[in-house]
């Protein structure tokens, strides 16, 4: 991975919470995350797992995007997952509890 590229991420933490975030070097921070040394908010959630990555050319892009997800509510942050995983089940999922 470059230096110079900034990531914006979303894990899902063990007790199905999502957290956002930034970084410009996914598997180091993971592992931090993991370890119980990463943001105060996914200790004691993990493990987490990694749904998306983005990349950007700047950090202020990938915050704004970090910003942007977490303004959204839990279903619309469902639905940008599952469309950039390409995730059907989700959005299935979604969309069945809603009949």
């Amino acid at each position: 991975m470059e230096k110079n590229k900034h990531y914006f991420y979303v894990l899902e933490c063990k007790d199905g919470s999502y957290y956002a975030g930034y970084t410009n070097n996914i598997e180091q921070r993971i592992k931090k995350h993991n370890e119980g040394k990463g943001a105060k908010y996914t200790r004691g959630r993990g493990p987490v797992t990694l749904l998306i990555t983005k990349e950007f050319e700047t950090k202020g892009e990938a915050l704004r995007a970090e910003y942007s997800f977490k303004k959204l509510k839990r279903p619309e942050k469902e639905r940008l997952i599952a469309m950039e995983r390409g995730d059907q089940y989700v959005a299935a999922k979604e969309f069945s509890t809603k009949l």
